[in-house]
């Protein structure tokens, strides 16, 4: 466990951080576990992009059992000079926006 699968080469659009990220928004108790298999990532990966976003102040998390909540804070201006003034609110809006526009694989298998 822990591994990523289908390992990507190259360079890609979209950072980690903001799979990792998108992922979270998308629902704030998934686990590290889960979050590492949709954004093919290592668990350790995920954790250290937590820690990253969390020194950041773009995510908190708080314990809640044996759980994580997390808390995303929108209003949290992108860090690249190029991104001024997007904020993780729009940057989220547009992921999600992407999102609901993929097809679902269950809807892609449906076809036959």
């Amino acid at each position: 466990m822990g591994q990523a699968r289908e390992p990507h080469a190259g360079w890609t659009f979209l950072t980690n951080h903001s799979r990792v990220l998108a992922a979270i928004a998308e629902d704030r108790t998934t686990r590290v576990r889960d979050i590492a298999v949709r954004c093919r990532l290592t668990e350790r990966a995920v954790q250290k992009i937590i820690a990253d976003l969390e020194e950041g102040g773009y995510l908190t998390h708080v314990r809640e059992g044996r759980s994580n909540v997390y808390r995303i804070a929108p209003g949290t201006l992108l860090r690249h000079p190029a991104d001024a003034p997007a904020t993780v609110a729009e940057l989220l809006a547009i992921l999600a926006h992407h999102e609901s526009a993929r097809p679902s694989p269950a809807r892609d298998h449906d076809s036959t």
